[in-house]
């Protein structure tokens, strides 16, 4: 699971009361769904049905690979297993986007990466700050860190943006050939950004760990059977997104859902919820610092890391992807890039800011379901 250090902008380590040996009873209830949705689908069932099967199955094999990586990371080391969350923190999505590339649906995929930001900023940050708000008051944490992890999350997505607006611009002086090698170009400077991140947050943890985080955990799985989990769930994300990305089209079709929704709330949704679930609890425990790590880091992630993987294994398929997210998701983007800096800089936050990023995630939603 995605939960960015106190030390670095885009690495994670285990913390305190995140790892949990077994996965929960009402998660391990919804594995039954991974094979009702194979299932369905070879029998020709309804591609809603198989959609929101393979949907909600999805959600628990995520959920494993969380546990899976953290139970690895504890093993190795808090240098080590902070690359190693860092980079899995957003696996789930990035296979279920790597089958919608393969099939040629790029508005989902750049949709989902719009979802993904979206959905950490406004969503996921808005639960915490209500929840942790409504059982503890005012919560303060390090302002430093929290502006430090917002600036680079702002500056990541302007990172997405700016090439949108000339790639529009390459299309409309009629020159769409070099869209593509601007789209590489930017992709591979993202990665290196993500890389010099990395560095810097490995290089600048000296000193005692933070107070959220707990070195002296052991971890509750072998190294054995956690890779074993690992490669289990992330073989039946890869067979289960085959299944999700095959019903979408039909599902556009038959619920009257355009592509972009879909793309924006429900993947999103469906390959992070887990995480999610982590930031809340850390904030209900009163670690807000944790909690802000964790949707500024997912955040930045998808960012640095998701999108210009997506953009270089796009090349392999034929079907470049092209990073040119339209008006209303670089609007979006930037909207809620500034709205969790401003949250950043007074180091306190309160219920109230939560309810309001709720209600414009909301609002956000409803918009992308009606308008497109």
């Amino acid at each position: 699971m995605n939960e960015s250090g106190s030390g670095s902008s885009v690495s994670n380590t285990p913390s305190a009361g995140s790892h949990q040996p077994e996965l929960a009873r009402p998660l391990r209830a919804l594995l039954v769904l991974a094979p009702l949705a194979i299932v369905g689908e070879h029998l020709g069932w309804s591609p809603s049905l198989v959609f929101g099967l393979s949907a909600v199955a999805v959600i628990p094999l995520a959920a494993l690979m969380g546990l899976a990586t953290e139970d690895l990371a504890l093993a190795v080391g808090p240098r080590v297993g902070g690359l190693l969350n860092a980079t899995l923190g957003n696996a789930a999505e990035l296979i279920i986007t790597i089958f919608a590339l393969r099939a040629g649906l790029t508005t989902l995929v750049l949709a989902s990466l719009t979802g993904s930001i979206l959905g950490n900023l406004l969503l996921v940050l808005g639960a915490s700050l209500t929840a942790g708000g409504v059982r503890h008051g005012i919560q303060r944490f390090d302002r430093h860190q929290a502006g430090v992890n917002s600036t680079m999350c702002l500056l990541a997505i302007a990172g997405l943006c700016v090439p949108s607006l000339f790639v529009a611009e390459l299309a409309r002086q009629g020159h769409p050939a070099g869209a593509v090698p601007m789209s590489v170009a930017a992709a591979v400077l993202l990665l290196l950004i993500y890389a010099l991140s990395l560095l810097y947050g490995f290089t600048r943890q000296t000193g005692a760990d933070p107070p959220e985080l707990e070195p002296h955990a052991q971890p509750a799985w072998s190294r054995r059977k956690a890779l074993g989990v690992l490669l289990g769930a992330t073989l039946g994300i890869a067979w289960l997104s085959e299944a999700l990305v095959g019903a979408v089209e039909a599902t556009v079709e038959s619920l009257g859902w355009s592509e972009a929704f879909i793309g924006v709330i429900i993947i999103p949704l469906v390959g992070n919820v887990a995480e999610h679930a982590v930031a809340v609890q850390a904030a209900l425990r009163d670690k807000m610092e944790l909690s802000l790590a964790i949707s500024l880091g997912s955040s930045l992630q998808v960012a640095l890391f998701v999108a210009p993987v997506l953009v270089l294994v796009s090349l392999l398929f034929g079907q470049p992807l092209l990073l040119r997210f339209d008006a209303y998701e670089v609007d979006a983007l930037l909207a809620a890039g500034m709205i969790a800096a401003f949250i950043a800089q007074d180091g306190e936050s309160n219920w109230l800011e939560g309810a309001i990023l709720l209600v414009l995630y909301a609002l956000i939603a409803v918009a992308f379901f009606f308008v497109r």
